[in-house]
């Protein structure tokens, strides 16, 4: 039984709010245990209230956006899960260079399509990331030798670690009862503020009390014939090489000077199967959920990995997925 407050939560958000939600539903693998509480923001503002009110109260809570990049636990999450839906795009093609704006539960691959249709390039890289704009600012997504901090001019945050004000939930305006006037800012960024490195950022490396809200990122001017045919430039090439199914993308980060498919090959794992969890005969980096695996098969095949690339090479595999939820069986890396 859930030791959430869950009557002023409902009383708060009303219908956003779903108990016993199984996250299998919001992951691009397809596996997940159950949340207790689940929250649906459908804009930045929302968002912005919810991981407020949220905070204000010390009611634990994760950010889900598109779901992929993250590995959910069979015993789920504790807590309330937010489901960022904040989709808006506004394109500014006035400004040198163009930029777009985009909330963070926009779909990163989407924003990349709708420039290269206007004619506006640099996004290109994106088109078949299958994640969100918060989580491509979070982890730095990268793909064809680019990655999100070449694109950042801008990312609007709120941060939990300062506090002023009042915080709103609905038409409901709630005070804290100690500190009456508290309020959390709204933040922006620039990219060297958000400290990017491969793969990761400020927000990611140091667990910052931060909500990626939306984001800025410059363009430049192109034409739509140019721009989509380096779309389906990338887009035959990952078909190529990357497999299709259920998975959570790239598992594993690449060390310096390789790469984690291969030396996951070299040791001989590709195609690897425990339950219906399956390293991809494909592509080494890629764990594919067959039809019913669970997330602890899934964490199986991790270790598997991990152990014998360390036995071979004496280097760590780092992961580049995120583990959401209680790991206290399955987490032993």
């Amino acid at each position: 039984m859930t030791s959430l407050p869950v009557l002023e939560l409902r009383a708060a958000f009303g219908d956003r709010l779903l108990e016993n939600v199984s996250l299998g539903h919001y992951t691009s693998a397809r596996l997940g245990g159950m949340a207790d509480v689940v929250l649906t923001a459908k804009s930045s503002d929302d968002l912005r209230m919810m991981a407020a009110y949220l905070s204000h109260r010390d009611i634990p809570f994760v950010i889900l956006g598109g779901g992929s990049n993250v590995l959910v636990s069979d015993a789920g999450v504790r807590g309330v899960v937010v489901l960022n839906r904040a989709r808006k795009v506004r394109f500014d093609e006035k400004s040198s260079p163009p930029t777009v704006w985009a909330e963070s539960g926009a779909n990163l691959g989407r924003v990349a399509r709708l420039a290269a249709a206007r004619g506006l390039a640099g996004l290109e890289w994106a088109s078949g990331i299958p994640g969100t704009v918060g989580g491509a600012v979070f982890g730095n997504a990268g793909a064809h030798g680019s990655d999100l901090s070449n694109n950042l001019k801008m990312a609007e945050i709120l941060h939990l670690n300062r506090m002023t004000g009042e915080v709103s939930a609905g038409n409901i305006t709630y005070q804290s009862r100690e500190e009456p006037d508290m309020e959390f800012p709204i933040e922006k960024w620039s990219m060297e503020q958000c400290g990017f490195e491969y793969r990761s950022s400020s927000f990611k490396r140091q667990h910052l009390r931060a909500v990626i809200l939306a984001a800025q990122l410059n363009l430049e001017w192109s034409t739509p014939r140019a721009a989509q045919a380096k779309i389906k430039e990338y887009t035959t090439y990952r078909r190529l090489t990357q497999p299709p199914g259920a998975s959570m993308g790239s598992m594993f980060k690449n060390p310096p000077g390789d790469f984690a498919g291969r030396m996951i090959e070299e040791v001989g794992l590709k195609g690897t199967r425990l339950g219906d969890a399956q390293i991809s005969p494909v592509h080494g980096n890629f764990f594919i959920n067959q039809g019913n695996a669970t997330a602890a098969d899934v964490y199986a095949l991790i270790d598997l990995a991990r152990r014998k690339v360390y036995d071979k090479t004496g280097i760590q595999l780092e992961l580049e997925i995120e583990l959401f939820g209680e790991w206290e069986i399955e987490r032993t890396g």
